[in-house]
């Protein structure tokens, strides 16, 4: 295979774990690193409805609706001297052809002890710093930013940072400025999980509750506070919250003609918005036969309002309306314009309320699970169900997940009606 930049970590990769087997010892080089295969198929369900439903009658092959595939990853984690790295490759192949080959590094980072006292420690590199205490979503998962309720659990990539913590027997602090080499980057290279920032959290244990501290100064959002605290009330119950105040945050913003006319350019764009709410409550129970409920409620004061999703469903109907009935050379351009109007949900939650409920079983090798996001404002819904079976190191899993509710929710306009899935996978 050529050398191209993609597969650089790859040649990294293996010359770490190489040195890390051959300068220890047998054993403690069994314990340096390990690895987990991969292999799943996909089987998925393109929605007859919604704006890229409305562009693909209009105008044919001009957008990609979603395909089933096939994909087969390979992670690997190796430590030594320090240097920690965690590298997935993966290839996929699509329905109707096509392929598409992953090469990237999960986290490759410096760690170690400050000289002089082990209560200081120092990360320096690409890592994996995830905060908070809620499952479905964490309002004050700052530094992260890690997509939540994904169908298949998979490692995230981490953040390039510096990090510097201090541990004593019930406090830490740690204190991250992630994204360095974006500083005085362009606007559009530091948006989101993108932007430069300094971040703070202080972590104490307080009998049966864990409490957590947040601050965070980023380079054009400015300032954002946080607190949450998780709660052991019984052997079967706990109890979490969380919340977090923004000074300003990135989000989408149109900026194109009203009503029904077409734009020559996607009328999206990420802009600097003003201060948002959020908020996180949420218990989980389980019981002796290991039955397991989680419920949360959370508010992402950050996401559209109901205004702008109103303002955005009028465009949509109007657009597709007037598309259908223009000339056909017009069929192209409203095609686009009704393609462009799925920019905005690129985002961590399509509505500010959302309510999420998941039921679990660990039955010996045994995992059922079946979880529900509901969008009270319109009525949309996700429904997601998985079995799972966990041996010594082989792990199998199917599961699948759609999408619904009433015509104008905006869960049932997603390009994604529904998705299916198996897969297997081996630790060693």
């Amino acid at each position: 295979m050529p050398r191209t930049p993609a597969a650089r970590p790859l040649a990294v990769a293996t010359a770490l774990a190489c040195a890390a087997a051959a300068h220890a010892e047998p054993e403690a080089a069994a314990r340096a690193w390990s690895g987990e295969l991969r292999a799943h198929v996909d089987a998925r369900s393109a929605n007859p409805a919604g704006p890229l439903a409305a562009a693909a009658r209009l105008s044919p092959g001009l957008v990609a609706l979603p395909r089933g595939g096939a994909t087969v990853a390979l992670g690997l984690r190796a430590q030594q001297r320090g240097v920690s790295a965690d590298v997935l490759l993966q290839q996929q192949r699509l329905e109707g052809g096509g392929s598409d080959s992953t090469a990237r590094f999960n986290e490759l980072v410096l760690s170690g002890a400050w000289p002089g006292s082990d209560a200081w420690q120092y990360s320096a590199g690409r890592k994996i710093v995830g905060w908070d205490v809620g499952y479905g979503w964490r309002p004050n998962d700052v530094v992260q930013q890690e997509q939540r309720r994904t169908l298949q659990s998979s490692t995230p990539q981490g953040r390039p940072l510096l990090q510097l913590e201090h541990f004593s027997a019930d406090t830490a602090w740690t204190l991250v400025w992630v994204n360095p080499q974006r500083l005085n980057a362009s606007a559009e290279r530091r948006s989101g999980s993108n932007e430069s920032a300094l971040a703070g959290r202080v972590y104490r244990r307080d009998g049966a509750v864990d409490w957590h501290g947040f601050a965070r100064w980023g380079e054009h959002t400015h300032a954002s506070v946080g607190l949450a605290a998780a709660w052991v009330a019984t052997e079967s119950l706990e109890w979490h919250a969380s919340w977090r105040w923004a000074t300003a945050h990135d989000g989408w913003r149109y900026g194109g003609p009203g009503a029904a006319a077409p734009a020559t350019a996607n009328p999206w764009h990420v802009a600097t918005l003003s201060a948002a709410q959020l908020l996180l409550v949420g218990f989980t129970w389980t019981n002796a036969d290991q039955w397991s409920v989680l419920a949360e409620a959370w508010h992402d004061g950050s996401a559209p309002g109901n205004a702008d999703w109103r303002a955005w469903q009028a465009r949509t109907e109007s657009l597709a309306a007037a598309g259908t009935a223009a000339p056909e050379p017009w069929h192209t351009a409203y095609a686009a314009n009704l393609a462009w109007q799925a920019t905005p949900w690129d985002a961590q939650n399509l509505r500010r309320d959302n309510l999420f409920l998941r039921l679990s079983w660990q039955h010996g090798a045994w995992q059922p699970a079946v979880d529900l996001l509901l969008t009270p404002t319109d009525g949309g819904r996700v429904l997601t169900a998985a079995l799972a079976w966990q041996g010594d190191r082989l792990r199998l899993e199917a599961g699948v997940r759609a999408y619904g509710g009433p015509a104008d929710a905006l869960l049932a306009q997603l390009p994604l009606r529904r998705t299916a899935y198996l897969l297997a996978s081996h630790a060693f």
